[in-house]
């Protein structure tokens, strides 16, 4: 398959940034699939009321069929047409977050096949707060079935590049429109459940816990987010799937600053004599101090947006430049660092070393 690649600039026109959309949406009403730009990250899209356009996604990614795909809508009142029983919390949220990195489930409604949801009679819901992801999915007809755009299991795309290196052959078009994503947040969206006696958050991100229960009141957190060795089911097929794994082993080390470089130099130099390539993600504090093949500074341990925005990026370069040990500080896992935490786990397999 030959893939359409389409750059969107903030300088251009906007009817020339119409008529790239419209063909885009054409593409999903005819059963295609594009890649497309979001605040969190790049989106996969197919039409979410076609079981073939959704199958096509699985395939596309390499992704489990059992795994529930995101439905993004543009307009407010879609929403009643693919859900049933939504409930006053969830319209507070929806009021409080929308458009945002918010995803809430719902119970599902006839229209929606279970090829989208996995099986499931619930529905993963979010409308993007993006403008060019609120237009396509305006033009496509309202309603895209959309996972992150790379090969499954792989870090999240936050750059077009990565989305072509992945997608390239794979899917009908990708949009870039990478300089209209300065502000991008990086990883993808929270997703709570709304069908849940108390709705409980499945995956943590931008809007934290602390949000949604100043809006909503109580709410729970899935126990399986932090942790690799609960006896808990996952809530959602998703999460017992390995998640943002570079193609090296990756180990995060926890403790005294002292000891993380202490003990993450010595690893660094034992790989080197094997002739092994090295990588690190540290922060300001002590990125001076380690010894690698390639460093990576995350910035400011306290500043989660900052390092939430560079996390995949470094997990691809890591890629690009050939490294097969990596070894990551741990972050603050309060508030929005508990996302950042949960992908930093998924990408290492839950490895992690307390010195």
């Amino acid at each position: 398959m030959e893939t359409q690649i389409v750059t969107i600039t903030s300088s251009e026109p906007k009817e020339s940034v119409d008529r790239k959309l419209m063909r885009a949406g054409e593409i999903i009403k005819r059963g295609g699939l594009v890649a497309f730009p979001t605040e969190t990250v790049y989106g996969l899209g197919g039409d979410a009321l076609n079981p073939e356009a959704s199958g096509r996604i699985y395939a596309a990614k390499g992704r489990p069929s059992d795994n529930p795909l995101i439905v993004h809508i543009a307009e407010m009142e879609m929403l009643d047409r693919i859900t049933r029983n939504i409930s006053d919390k969830a319209r507070r949220l929806a009021d409080a977050f929308w458009p945002g990195p918010l995803t809430m489930i719902f119970d599902k409604s006839d229209i929606v096949p279970r090829q989208t949801t996995g099986g499931l009679d619930t529905i993963a819901v979010r409308m993007p707060s993006h403008s060019i992801a609120l237009e396509f999915i305006r033009q496509s007809g309202g309603f895209v079935a959309a996972p992150s755009a790379n090969i499954s299991g792989r870090p999240s795309p936050t750059a077009a590049k990565y989305v072509i290196q992945d997608m390239n052959g794979r899917i009908d078009m990708i949009i870039s429109a990478d300089d209209i994503r300065t502000d991008a947040i990086g990883l993808e969206s929270t997703i709570v459940d709304m069908t849940a006696d108390i709705p409980t958050i499945l995956r943590p991100g931008y809007i934290t816990q602390e949000m949604i229960s100043r809006r909503i009141g109580e709410t729970d957190m899935d126990v399986t987010i932090l942790s690799a060795d609960s006896q808990q089911a996952p809530k959602a097929p998703g999460m017992k799937y390995r998640h943002y794994a570079p193609k090296g082993e990756l180990v995060i080390v926890e403790g005294e600053p002292d000891k993380v470089v202490e003990y993450i130099n010595e690893q660094t130099r034992i790989h080197r004599q094997n002739g092994e390539r090295t990588g690190i993600i540290g922060t300001d504090r002590l990125i001076s101090k380690y010894e690698a093949d390639v460093v990576k500074n995350a910035g400011d341990k306290n500043d989660t947006s900052v390092i939430a925005r560079r996390l995949y990026t470094f997990l691809r370069e890591f890629d690009d430049e050939k490294v097969e040990y990596m070894y990551s500080e741990a972050f603050n896992g309060d508030g929005f660092g508990q996302a950042v935490m949960n992908r930093l786990l998924k990408a290492a397999g839950h490895k992690i070393i307390k010195v």
